[in-house]
């Protein structure tokens, strides 16, 4: 029968077409993505950067610490701590040393991210002096060119408060990284931390000198020693978490469309079926020619889809560095590596697999057509429902209400891991897709009813049409649910929880006014100190630090605040369990009441400059999941710029009563103008702070939906080609009847827009599943639940779904009158 297929390939290709577009395109996205994936497993090294002409670099570090598990800027506790007086003795015994400071220093209206270091470090990052000359004094600095002049007085924004230097001289910049640097006595004052030693003398005795304690970075692993290592980390742990989500999201979608076009295509192929059983074929020989057949054909789509995907991984990397998720560097190149051969391979077996699985129901119910079959003139399928799709759907629409009652009452926190939350939707949708065929008499009959009093016979034509190719309809409006249902329920989850989040951070602030950072990555504490000493203001600025527990053999990290416990109260509105946050004092702490501690014992920290401390857990609040931080007293303000950067993200302002409030806000503003802040009102600060959440979720989920928008546009597309241009018959008795051309085309676009509408109306009951998931999980986070809706956005895809449907339906149809088809059947125009 392998014969009998290439031939039936041969002689019926146009209409193979559409299965071979939708397989060529679903295994690209899975060859795509794969390599994608692979590329992070061996990424290119990176050129060393910031002590490129060090012999060797001391780093103090944490063996088991895995800062993959660990946001941006949270450093192990060694290498907060930094390099200790002692371990500085031991290296500079054994030859020259130069200490490295990295800090926060920022010239007024430069780059956020500029960084400070010591004079004497810069010659190891290839840093050549243009014009002045090196730092003399401590009130002098050296900066790239272009940044300012040699002889400009400058103000340069740091942790340690807001100060005027003369520049003295400049340096040629490099891509890197826009540095500013300081006399070794000035570093030192404004960073009190040593982040790493260049150690001149020989390497061997200087591995002996240290021991085990800290690494020794030579060649290539100096690398580890850049700003860029943690910044490159982070963007490919963006990619490494968001591609396989976009992998399943897409990958599942483009699967369902692949298997439904081969098990269409087959059943379009009903009456030659019955004609060749007519000729003798048994129904065993029938279900292998299929099989033969779809083999065939996935093996050719599958190996022009590894290539496409080969080519076409980059566009898509291309994509993820312009929204922010992979680093620039990022790129996919073409080569026989295992770790591009071994994703092209799997792409190729996965479409081969995938059409095989696709024709197996389909082959087995063709091998049933009786001969007689091929002798009826009427083209009426039935339901299209068979006991094992019915079943497949029915356990899908119980997983997917059952899923949605978990996520509203079970485990609402599901809905803050878009990992997680946007798998979760694609349940609903898929479901409504298995069971579209119970659904079509009765969206048929509700869509048509309003139009039962039209005089002619197109509305009843095409009522009739569909009510009795149910198969046909429901693979048609396949993909139009899937396009709408998972748009709709992604970008509508996405502006729901980001609209839940605001309310949420509105309701925990109480005061009314605050201020944020201005160009700049915080504020420094000396700014808010001088805005304190206004008359009639109140400040709190909880200051970010780190804190380190043992938990079972294992150094737990944590996020701490640094905050007056009064302000604390009077500015914050936390939703406190147990205890009382006046009972917060020097030795004390108020913690998460996800850590699971009672109120009254104690928790023993590490601080990030290594002062150990056993504080009182005075009360617990309720947090979510990742906002889960320790409030801690003032004493611990020092400890900041050893974890982090020593700045405060926000300030929380409030006004005594009586206090003239407009020469408080003008004198406020005065205050904080040209040092890194500005004030806002509250609003305008939740508003803020929301946004680098809701932006880390849209990234996410808009980048699956762009990608599965865009498969499912071309499977609109493609289907109803597919379906169109086997009806020529059709078309044909409608001329016969009488028909005019305009008839004929009005009558087929009449059916295609039903066919959207019908699409359209399931992929709205599966989002209301969803949504009614995502408000009920909402409402138990936040105590609000605001469905917000994308409404142009949605609508605009609806439309364009249904435009593709009209035009994969005009075109096949006006090339058919084109080509006089109504010929075929003896009729003339």
């Amino acid at each position: 029968m392998l014969a009998v297929a290439f031939q039936t390939l041969r002689g019926r290709w146009v209409s193979f077409l559409g299965t071979v577009v939708a397989l060529v395109l679903g295994v690209a996205q899975v060859a795509a993505m794969g390599l994608l994936l692979m590329t992070t497993l061996d990424l290119p090294d990176r050129p060393v950067e910031r002590f490129a002409n060090a012999p060797a670099v001391v780093m103090p570090s944490d063996p088991t610490w895995d800062p993959a598990h660990h946001d941006l800027g949270v450093r192990s506790l060694p290498q907060a701590k930094g390099v200790s007086q002692e371990l500085l003795r031991k290296v500079s015994a054994v030859g020259g040393t130069v200490a490295d400071r990295a800090f926060y220093a920022q010239l007024e209206g430069g780059p956020k991210d500029q960084v400070g270091h010591p004079w004497p470090v810069a010659r190891f990052g290839r840093y050549t002096l243009q014009d002045g000359r090196v730092p003399a004094s401590d009130m002098e600095i050296v900066v790239a060119s272009g940044q300012a002049r040699t002889g400009d007085k400058v103000t340069v924004l740091t942790a340690a408060g807001v100060g005027s230097y003369t520049v003295s001289g400049t340096v040629s910049p490099v891509d890197w990284e826009d540095a500013v640097f300081f006399t070794d006595a000035e570093a030192a004052r404004l960073a009190p931390r040593i982040d790493a030693l260049v150690a001149l003398g020989a390497i061997g005795k200087v591995r002996e000198a240290v021991g085990e304690e800290v690494e020794v970075l030579t060649g290539q692993d100096r690398h580890q020693a850049d700003a860029s290592e943690d910044r490159d980390r982070e963007a490919l742990d963006n990619t490494v978490t968001l591609v396989p989500v976009m992998a399943s999201v897409a990958g599942t979608t483009a699967v369902f469309v692949v298997a439904s076009t081969f098990a269409f295509a087959v059943i379009q192929r009903r009456r030659e079926v019955a004609l060749i059983r007519t000729v003798g074929a048994t129904p065993r020989q029938v279900r292998r020619m299929i099989r033969n057949e779809a083999l065939l054909v996935s093996g050719f789509a599958s190996v022009v889809g590894t290539v496409l995907g080969l080519f076409g991984a980059q566009l898509l990397a291309d994509m993820l560095i312009g929204m922010g998720v992979s680093p620039p560097w990022f790129r996919i190149e073409p080569s026989l590596h295992w770790t591009v051969l071994a994703p092209l391979a799997a792409a190729f077996l996965v479409g081969v697999l995938v059409a095989l699985c696709g024709v197996t129901v389909a082959a087995r119910r063709a091998g049933t057509i009786r001969p007689v079959e091929a002798l009826r003139e009427a083209a009426v399928d039935d339901s299209g429902m068979t006991p094992g799709r019915l079943l497949l759907g029915a356990i899908g629409l119980v997983c997917g209400a059952g899923l949605t009652a978990w996520i509203a009452l079970g485990d609402p926190a599901m809905v803050l891991s878009p990992s997680a939350y946007a798998l979760s939707l694609l349940v609903p949708v898929l479901a409504a897709a298995v069971l579209a065929p119970l659904a079509v008499g009765p969206f048929t009959r509700l869509l048509m009813w309003p139009l039962r009093r039209f005089s002619g016979p197109i509305a009843m034509l095409v009522r009739q049409s569909v009510l009795t190719s149910r198969r046909r309809t429901a693979a048609t409006a396949a993909p139009i649910l899937l396009t709408v249902g998972l748009t709709f329920s992604l970008l509508a989850a996405t502006d729901a929880l980001g609209a839940a989040r605001e309310n949420g951070l509105q309701n925990q602030v109480r005061s009314e006014y605050a201020l944020a950072p201005d160009g700049t990555p915080g504020i420094s504490p000396q700014v808010i100190e001088k805005v304190s000493r206004i008359d009639g203001v109140q400040v709190a600025a909880p200051i970010l630090t780190t804190i380190y527990t043992h938990d079972e053999g294992r150094l737990e990290v944590n996020d701490g605040l640094v905050v007056d416990s009064a302000a604390l109260k009077r500015m914050m509105d936390l939703k406190v369990v147990d205890g009382s946050l006046d009972a917060l004092d020097d030795n004390s702490t108020v913690v998460a009441d996800l850590w699971g501690m009672d109120v009254g014992s104690t928790l023993q920290v590490l601080m990030a400059d290594g002062e150990e401390a056993n504080l009182r857990i005075a009360a617990t609040y309720h947090a979510l999941r990742g906002e889960d931080v320790a409030y801690l007293p003032q004493r611990f303000a020092k400890t900041a710029v050893y974890a982090r950067d020593g700045l405060a993200r926000r300030a929380y302002i409030s006004l005594v009563s009586g206090t003239d409030r407009a020469a408080a806000t003008t004198a406020i503003r005065k205050a904080v103008a040209g040092n890194g802040a500005r004030f806002v009102t509250r609003d305008q600060l939740v508003a803020s702070d929301s946004a680098y959440a809701r932006h880390l979720t849209e990234v996410r989920q808009r980048s699956i939906t762009v990608i599965v928008v865009m498969f499912c546009f071309i499977a609109i597309l493609n289907t109803l080609l597919m379906a169109t241009a086997d009806r020529r018959r059709d078309l044909a008795v409608l001329r016969m009847t009488g028909a005019t051309p305009k008839q004929v085309m009005r009558f087929f676009i009449a059916e295609s827009l039903l066919v959207a509408a019908i699409g359209v109306g399931l992929a709205l009951i599966a989002t209301a599943l969803n949504l009614m998931g995502l408000w009920g999980a909402l409402h138990q986070l936040f105590g609000t639940a605001p469905i917000t809706v994308p409404y142009a956005v949605i609508t605009g895809i609806a439309v364009m779904s249904t435009l593709l449907a009209v035009a994969g339906t005009v075109l096949p149809v006006s090339s058919a009158l084109r080509a006089g088809a109504v010929q075929l059947v003896g009729t003339r125009e």
